[in-house]
């Protein structure tokens, strides 16, 4: 499995083979063997196979046409819900609805998520995470029919891939492992972790394609822009409360 986990890439063009019943199960079964808050699994999978359904998902995720061409979508959610009826049905007084437990819920989510994947590839399937699903999570809360108390945090598409990309990069490990004590980093320590990343030639293509002086211009200017990042958090923020979330 470890080079399941040092082969990973993102795939985005699946083929039509579908993905055996058999095959699901023992995935989502692998899912429920990550590491867990408590023991307490605060969390749900929606799986999504029907066609129809997946082109109702698919505007959320701004229309990528892996939505609707994987054949299995998998939306993972913070879920205090079961585990609050679990305990009202047993004469004990739940006090999850707060940022505490959404945050032990949000783990959770994507612990089972990344155990999700790594048993599809280590299967021969590819994944993509979609980041498409908290920034319109109060729309698929409508089409997944989600209860309070019940969030979706991320999506992954699974199935056969249809196409072989290169391995993306990845900063060497001295950018991001500390030990002992967290190590601050210096303007030259800056320069020499991103080195290899902004001296690539697919950086260089960006660079000329977005008409920018640095790749981290093409992060803050069109990818993730301030202000869709303000945006999308309110909203965010506006469906944890809607969701039952951080009530005091």
């Amino acid at each position: 499995m470890i080079d399941a986990i040092l082969n990973h890439k993102s795939i985005r063009n699946y083929k039509d083979t579908a993905v055996s019943e058999k095959d699901l199960q023992e995935i989502l079964e692998a899912g429920t063997r990550a590491s867990t808050s408590g023991n307490m699994q605060i969390y749900s999978v929606i799986v999504t196979r029907d066609e129809e359904m997946k082109k109702k998902l698919a505007p959320t995720h701004f229309n990528q046409p892996m939505v609707t061409q994987a054949p299995v979508v998998l939306t993972f959610c913070a879920d205090i819900n079961r585990f609050n009826k679990w305990c009202e049905q047993r004469n004990a007084e739940p006090g999850y609805d707060n940022f505490l437990w959404f945050t032990n819920a949000v783990i959770d989510a994507m612990l089972v998520a990344q155990n999700c994947c790594i048993a599809a590839e280590d299967k021969g399937m590819g994944i993509c995470y979609l980041g498409t699903t908290t920034y319109t999570a109060d729309k698929i809360i409508e089409i997944l029919n989600l209860p309070k108390g019940v969030i979706p945090i991320t999506t992954v598409v699974v199935g056969y891939p249809d196409e072989t990309p290169e391995l993306t990069d990845r900063l060497p490990l001295e950018g991001i492992v500390h030990y002992e004590t967290y190590k601050d980093y210096s303007a030259e320590d800056i320069d020499r972790i991103y080195a290899e990343k902004e001296s690539l030639e697919s950086t260089k293509a960006l660079l000329e394609e977005n008409q920018k002086e640095s790749l981290a211009q093409i992060f803050t200017d069109n990818r993730y822009k301030k202000a869709d990042n303000l945006y999308f958090s309110n909203v965010f923020l506006k469906v944890l409360q809607d969701q039952g979330f951080f009530n005091q």
